[in-house]
């Protein structure tokens, strides 16, 4: 059953994120203005007004088109979203439709007859998607700078505080909570920094109809026709591209894979969130917690939890990315470009909204130390079995000291029947038993991952 009449009017072309709470409230999500959200559509048919302004610019500083005649295209133009995707079912993308409304939205005819000259809608539109790419780039690494920093404070304030790892959902041997924050901080820093390096690599796409840029030849000569993708580039702020990419997405894959690698980096921060701020658990909370309509207690780490749900949305999408890339045929591809554009779209727009969700997430996070080494107490000195191991088995032997282990499992205290040995009574018990006594380079990693955020500008 379709919205009625005054209903479907009020919601307009947006998406505002009813059902996809990650994009509400980011950059990615509609504006309380109306304004468009990164990866939006209103967003790509900006980028692509760009694109073409972008040409006519190149066209301008190669000197074959006046700048003033330039500046006659369609001023003030403000395309109608809905109508150009409704146009767009006509030739299968919305270039052509777009390029029609901006020649009769141009009153000078010389200066619409320059509009998307010698180029392929394929030009327009992947520039285009490379410009929203940037921009959503540009918002996620800002979000995730932000995020960053605040892990830093968060790790160098409890670089030496014990707590238990756990390995396949057990307590393994002992961490600090520091190092346990820096293990995704420097997943963050890193992801934060591929996204940067592909961010400077987007290249423009001007390669006319098949490719070999003929039309740029025929209309102004070879040496102009090898200057143009350059000025084109140079004029839509993306890099240069060494040839037509038409049927070689490789741009298109190295987005994803940054995209995937940043989304995978921060839902592992969220996993961890999800897990440590259980009440069985407890050693981590959230400041701002989501409630429930029919349960007043409840205190959800609602920014974790839809970080997650972004990582769990992101493979799927990455995988259609690379089967369009892998069956982009020919010179164009039939279908294969067509199956890129939704999902690099959703991909963009989920990187968005989980960096501004992660940013809010490590904004109000907080650990609880005593709780932490409250939990490692849990095994009874069992978390260090590992070090037990290194020093009791050559004096006891194997068969004696799975004795020992499985007495204390069964409840004997271990620090009992480590008295009770002579080869280990003589040595300091306590000590042996100390988690914070075997916490490797836990230290040491945190400063090499805060010295690594700092390297980034992180502060």
């Amino acid at each position: 059953m379709h919205t009625d009449d005054a209903i479907d009017s009020a919601l307009g072309s947006g998406v505002f994120g009813l059902l996809d709470p990650v994009l509400a409230g980011s950059a990615a999500g509609v504006r309380p203005d109306g304004g468009a959200g990164i990866g939006g559509d209103a967003h790509v048919v900006a980028a692509l007004v760009r694109a073409e302004r972008g040409l006519l610019t190149a066209y301008a500083e190669l000197g074959v088109l006046p700048r003033a005649l330039a500046a006659e295209v369609a001023p003030g133009f403000r395309p109608d979203v809905r109508a150009l995707a409704s146009s767009a079912l006509e030739t299968g993308n919305p270039v052509v439709p777009l390029v029609e409304e901006l020649r009769r939205c141009t009153e000078d005819p010389e200066a619409a007859s320059w509009i998307h000259r010698g180029a392929t809608s394929q030009d327009i539109l992947d520039t285009a998607l490379m410009l929203v790419a940037k921009d959503g780039i540009a918002a996620a690494v800002e979000d995730l700078a932000v995020a960053a920093s605040d892990l830093v404070a968060l790790a160098l304030a409890h670089r030496d505080a014990p707590a238990a790892a756990r390995t396949l959902g057990q307590h393994a041997v002992p961490i600090t909570v520091g190092a346990r924050i820096a293990g995704r901080l420097r997943a963050i820093v890193r992801a934060r920094r591929t996204l940067l390096d592909v961010a400077a690599t987007l290249p423009a796409q001007l390669g006319g109809a098949a490719g070999t840029q003929a039309s740029f030849v025929e209309l102004f000569g070879s040496e102009l026709a090898a200057r143009l993708p350059s000025a084109f580039a140079a004029a839509t702020a993306l890099a240069a591209p060494p040839a037509p990419w038409h049927t070689d997405r490789y741009p298109i894959l190295d987005l994803a894979h940054a995209a995937g690698l940043a989304i995978a980096a921060m839902g592992t921060l969220a996993t961890d969130v999800v897990t440590l701020t259980r009440p069985e658990i407890a050693e981590a909370s959230v400041q701002r917690g989501g409630g429930s309509s029919t349960m007043p207690q409840k205190r959800n780490p609602v920014d974790a939890v839809l970080v997650r749900s972004a990582a769990m949305r992101a493979p799927a999408l990455i995988g259609q990315l690379h089967n369009a890339a892998g069956l982009a045929g020919d010179e164009r591809p039939d279908g294969a470009w067509h199956a890129e554009w939704p999902a690099l779209q959703e991909l963009l727009r989920l990187l968005v909204g989980a960096a501004a969700r992660t940013r809010n997430l490590c904004a109000a996070l907080t650990f609880d130390a005593e709780r932490a080494r409250a939990n490692l107490a849990l095994s009874d000195g069992l978390i260090v079995s590992e070090r037990l191991a290194f020093v009791l088995k050559p004096r006891i032997g194997a068969a004696r000291f799975a004795e020992v282990i499985d007495r204390t499992a069964a409840g004997t205290p271990l620090a009992e029947l480590l008295r009770a040995l002579p080869e280990a009574a003589e040595g300091d018990v306590d000590d042996l038993l100390d988690p914070a006594r075997y916490t490797g380079r836990s230290g040491a990693l945190v400063d090499e991952a805060v010295r690594a955020a700092r390297d980034e500008g992180i502060r």
